[in-house]
């Protein structure tokens, strides 16, 4: 039984960093276009070619997304992309489209070919109809029982790889393909333009009366027409491992490094301990769970993996989105007097509290002394967003470029 990967999501070049400090195994990020996440930051090529060499650097894989449904304006623009990405060496590429499949194979034959999760990959005859092709690994469509993903493994061949969201935010569409956005937005979900619809507030129309607009009002149920939970499989590694799979794909390109440093230490740490020992695992379920709690995320659920959910499984206790520690920013550098440099997210002030993640699992407390900005000008807070800092934590705060920083929320 081979050790899983750990997969996880990067939108910019701070987070691909966060990511590979924190514990990730692979990265998978995008280009400025082609990829169907067009709000995130995403990479330059200049920012993807460094990302590469950062990470192979250190031992980490990139896998870049070029997932969306083409149309037929832009199969020269993909294959000029392919042509560039051929010299920057990605360790793969995630496809949804047959015919962006072909040229990837023409262009850059070199580079393997992951099928992304779009293509809606239910079935072993799939796996073995890409695998023929000259894929090497399938994402599994988010509808499948890890008893059918059990059923695949047994079926394709062992080095066909098979990689399974087991964190994140759920498609009201699961795999794909959803077209509310286009309907109601004019922006195509499959070419990395989705709205998110299937998240914004409703009223209910009468047909008689068409005019007149009836809110939706709250009961102990919530208002989630259409909203999935988000998905946490952190209590289920012996399960994941048991199936088969190959690699855990985190959701979230568009998540902030606090996210990133959050889930990607804690599947770090449940997976080595699961390989280590299933008892140590166990004992510190408690810990996982927590950790995966301390960035922002709706109420979690299992997805499909069980079964098919039953009519409670999108019950929320809670109507909001859940925001136990806000992220402050990272430690870019620490200068010749000590202080850490930080791109302030959000605000904290002198004399506050604040905790610094480290990549083991443990949480340091510290207290801000002081803050100066740019010029060496001391002040009381950090009020504005995007504002670099020079924080002073004191001659003990024992700070390494990279490490997060964020307080509970208020």
């Amino acid at each position: 039984m081979g050790k899983v990967e750990l997969l996880v999501p990067a939108g910019n070049p701070e987070v691909l960093k966060i990511a590979v400090k924190y514990g990730a195994d692979a990265v998978y990020i995008g280009g400025e276009a082609f990829g169907l996440r067009a709000k995130a930051h995403n990479f330059t090529p200049a920012e993807m070619k460094a990302g590469i060499e950062y990470a192979h650097a250190r031992g980490v894989k990139v896998y870049v997304t070029a997932n969306v449904f083409a149309h037929n304006q832009d199969l020269d623009g993909i294959g000029r992309y392919f042509g560039e990405l051929k010299d920057m060496r990605p360790d793969a590429l995630i496809i949804s489209d047959p015919g962006v499949f072909r040229l990837a194979r023409s262009i850059c034959p070199e580079i393997d070919i992951h099928i992304s999760t779009q293509a809606n990959n239910t079935n072993y005859e799939t796996y073995r109809f890409w695998h023929d092709l000259g894929a090497v690994r399938a994402v599994a469509a988010r509808e499948l029982s890890l008893e059918e993903i059990r059923q695949i493994r047994g079926r394709i061949p062992p080095e066909m790889e098979i990689e399974c969201f087991v964190h994140g935010a759920m498609c009201i569409s699961y795999s794909g393909r959803c077209l509310l956005s286009s309907f109601l937005a004019g922006r195509d979900a499959n070419r990395g333009e989705c709205t998110h619809p299937c998240r914004w507030k409703y009223s209910v129309v009468e047909e008689t009366r068409p005019d007149q607009a009836f809110p939706v009002y709250e009961n102990e149920r919530g208002t989630f027409l259409f909203n999935s939970r988000d998905l946490c499989m952190i209590e289920y590694i012996p399960e994941l491992v048991g199936a088969g799979i190959d690699s855990f794909k985190i959701e979230g390109r568009m998540k902030t490094a606090l996210y990133a440093a959050s889930v990607t230490r804690a599947y770090r740490r449940a997976i080595d301990d699961f390989f280590r020992s299933e008892s140590a695992y166990r004992e510190n379920l408690p810990w996982y769970r927590a950790e995966v709690g301390k960035c922002t995320h709706r109420e979690y659920g299992t997805g499909f993996y069980f079964g098919k959910p039953g009519p409670d499984a999108q019950i929320y206790g809670e109507s909001t989105y859940i925001k136990d520690y806000v992220y402050l920013g990272y430690a870019h550098e620490i200068d010749e007097r000590g202080r850490v440099r930080i791109e302030q997210k959000n605000k904290f002030s002198v004399g506050e509290t604040v905790q610094v993640m480290k990549r083991d699992g443990r949480d340091a407390d510290l207290t801000v002394r002081q803050i100066f900005d740019r010029e060496g000008n001391s002040q009381a807070s950090a009020p504005h967003a995007g504002q670099t800092v020079y924080v002073d934590f004191g001659p003990d705060a024992q700070i390494e470029p990279l490490d997060v920083f964020r307080r509970k929320s208020a």
